[in-house]
């Protein structure tokens, strides 16, 4: 979730830009830098670290000069470094770029045959490249930059500055956010509002497949294909604090939003589609021989991520054939753990500094496993001890309740099993384009969901004065069950337990009564009926039942009092879409309740003492 800054007008261009930056600084970057027009072409100041490096840089090594673009970048495509931080030059063009490229490897080679010459580890560089061989042969800006982005497969949000241009910045956009702020004789750019309040409230949203030409006196957009888009600006009153929340009420509202975007971000780059393959070059740091000599795997986590690990391990055990256990980090460390060179582990946190987690890592290595890690925020503790790294890329989580942090892992696991299955032989080309193909459409399906919230929102301000809740799930989603009642428990203080359906007449069909609701994940998978029947024992003792299923029908409509409707997808899949509406749920029921939603009371956002 890099930064994006834009400013076109008479004024110095490099206070706007970092004082932007400095609005932005909730998205979380790893390393930051400017590029403005000064002495006759544009010069660039990067730096790794925070904005305070930035800006003694610019007290050491001025820039005086408009126009100027500006970034903070969370490292995607390589690590973070100044070599690697934005914006990047290729000749007189200067870009800047949020999201990924996911044929930036074929592109960069393509670039090398020409003889062009490539310095850092970035997918933004090719941008660049691209972008300047056409102004060698003679397009203007905006049409050189339509040609380059014909070129890209991927998400971004682009600026771009030429030498030969001076006064016009170009923006760009595909699945990846930008807003252009419209002032009196100057104008700006962002990845979000935030950055502009200080100085414009008339703003433009940038929609995908459009491109804006940005001087000091005009802004106009047009479709990649050049056909003129009219588009008026639009007024937002948001203070600094709500625009930090995209105009949300709560951050825990925002980020569950965030999520169609969240997954296209952990899946780009690492999915080959026309081979039905995965991508996980992080992955060559465990060796040769791996995964071919992995006997077995331990999944170790806390809280939340521990509910991945358990989608996880039915994951890799269907399609890559491992053996999977999974443990609390806070019991881990007191086991005397069986582990060998034989057995990978894997460590999953948010934070990357949850310290029962680090512990069950140190635990590990001690005993001589490969240590493998899901994480989200990029050069965390856990990160650096391990031997190799899945981040997830879901930008930062402000609420202490995880919403996006949760899906991004499931879909980083469901990413490594798949890589597991296809090296391991348990899985031909032909099943891997169809899990691909399932995969990739995850976020629209998300999207979908999100759209008819609604729903949830109707069903909450009904349930939400019970006292307590009952989840059930069967297979894959009983962990879903499991984080269905977590989310209620932390955000609206209803006592509220996840089940496996199955587990019902083994004790806890005795809660059972009119005052107790009772959430059930139910698709039309291989326990579709299994979990009906469960249902059906539960609706005989009267409880109020709201179903989530993907193909609702008149047999379950029978039984359940109400039915939430998802997409449906391959079964394997199918928690990160049973999850949205739990997600949505809890969120009402805690909004109707009144408590504080974003920090809940007793919880921290991450538990790094024991």
């Amino acid at each position: 979730m890099c930064g994006i800054t834009g400013y076109v007008g008479p004024r110095d261009a490099s206070g706007i830009l970092v004082q932007g930056l400095r609005r932005l600084e909730y998205r979380g970057y790893d390393s930051a830098g400017i590029a403005a027009f000064s002495n006759g072409g544009i010069e660039v100041r990067r730096c790794v670290g925070k904005l305070d490096n930035l800006e003694r840089l610019l007290r050491d090594v001025p820039l005086v000069g408009t126009p100027g673009i500006g970034h903070t970048r969370w490292a995607t495509h390589g690590r973070p470094s100044e070599q690697n931080a934005h914006p990047h030059r290729a000749g007189g063009v200067v870009v800047i770029h949020n999201g990924i490229i996911e044929n930036y490897l074929a592109l960069r080679h393509e670039l090398a045959q020409r003889g062009r010459t490539l310095t850092s580890e970035t997918d933004t560089e090719v941008i660049s490249h691209l972008i300047d061989e056409q102004v060698e042969q003679g397009l203007g800006i905006v049409d050189a930059t339509r040609a380059a982005i014909r070129r890209l497969m991927g998400s971004y949000a682009i600026v771009v500055l030429s030498e030969k241009e001076k006064g016009t910045m170009v923006a760009a956009k595909s699945a990846t956010p930008i807003v252009i702020g419209v002032g009196d004789g100057e104008n700006f750019v962002a990845s979000d509002v935030p950055a502009l309040l200080d100085h414009s409230r008339r703003v433009i949203f940038l929609e995908d497949g459009e491109v804006a030409t940005i001087t000091a006196n005009e802004v106009s957009i047009s479709t990649f294909d050049g056909q003129p888009v009219d588009r008026a600006p639009r007024t937002v009153t948001w203070d600094p604090i709500t625009a930090q929340k995209g105009g949300h009420k709560h951050f825990l509202h925002k980020e569950i939003h965030e999520q169609p975007q969240a997954l296209i971000d952990t899946m780009r780059g690492r999915i080959a589609q026309e081979q039905g393959d995965v991508q996980l070059a992080e992955l060559e740091a465990l060796g040769p021989q791996w995964p071919q000599d992995v006997e077995r795997m331990v999944l170790v986590a806390c809280g939340t991520a521990w509910h991945a690990c358990l989608i996880g391990k039915f994951l890799l055990e269907e399609l890559a054939g491992i053996p999977v256990e999974v443990d609390y980090g806070s019991e881990y460390r007191y086991r005397r753990p069986m582990l060998n060179d034989r057995t990978s582990l894997m460590v999953v946190s948010q934070s990357g500094e949850t310290a029962d987690t680090l512990a069950a890592l140190e635990a590990g290595r001690e005993c001589g496993a490969r240590v493998l890690s899901v994480c989200n925020v990029v050069d965390s503790s856990i990160a650096r001890k391990s031997d190799a790294v899945i981040y997830t890329h879901a930008g930062p989580e402000i609420s202490v309740a995880s919403t996006k942090a949760f899906t991004t892992q499931v879909t980083a696991l469901f990413l490594l099993a798949l890589y597991l299955g296809r090296r391991r032989g348990r899985i031909d080309e032909a099943q891997g384009r169809e899990l691909v193909s399932q995969l990739v459409g995850i976020p629209h399906a998300v999207q979908t969901i999100l759209e008819n919230e609604i729903v949830t929102e109707q069903l909450a301000k009904s349930f939400s004065g019970a006292q307590d809740f009952l989840y059930l799930g069967r297979g894959v989603n009983y962990p879903v069950a499991l984080e269905g009642a977590l989310k209620l428990k932390e955000i609206s203080y209803i006592h509220a337990e996840g089940y496996p359906a199955g587990e019902m007449k083994h004790g806890p069909i005795a809660l059972i009564n009119e005052e107790v609701p009772v959430v059930v994940l139910i698709p039309h998978d291989p326990v579709f009926l299994k979990t009906l029947s469960n249902l059906k024992e539960v609706e005989s003792r009267g409880a109020q039942i709201i179903a989530v299923t993907d193909r609702p029908d008149s047999d379950l409509e029978d039984v359940a009092s109400a039915v939430i409707d998802v997409p449906t997808t391959h079964h394997l899949l199918s928690p990160i879409l049973l999850t949205i509406p739990l997600q949505l749920l809890s969120y009402h029921v805690a909004v109707h309740r009144g408590t504080d939603v974003d920090q809940p009371r007793n919880l921290a956002k991450s538990v790094t003492v024991e």
